[in-house]
């Protein structure tokens, strides 16, 4: 007979099984929950809206400067993608504004 079952019930010594484990119970583990705005992230999200609307890059950076990737570290690689486009977009338009202006 051996040790099958052994991973959910703990034999008594008395003969008795007792449940460690109840398989109804199930609770959502950290990685286990799908992310927000369609599964990808909000920072990954925000990286790729902010191609039409560069406002969203820096509500992402806002985002990653308040650790809000403490939350669900998943979505830290997107938070900072978005940090780092929302600087590009900045020294782009630093270098536009000071081209035009002088």
């Amino acid at each position: 007979m051996g040790s099958q079952g052994q991973s959910y019930e703990h034999k008594d010594h008395d003969g008795k099984y007792t449940l460690i484990r109840d398989e109804d119970d199930f609770r959502w583990g950290l990685y286990d929950r799908p992310l927000p705005c369609f599964g990808c992230g909000i920072g990954w999200f925000s990286f790729l809206l902010g191609f039409l609307c560069p406002l969203m890059w820096y509500y992402a950076t806002a985002l990653y400067f308040s650790n809000y990737y403490r939350k669900d570290p998943r979505e830290r690689a997107g938070l900072a993608a978005s940090a780092i486009a929302a600087l590009i977009c900045t020294v782009a338009a630093f270098i536009i504004v000071a081209a035009i202006i002088l």
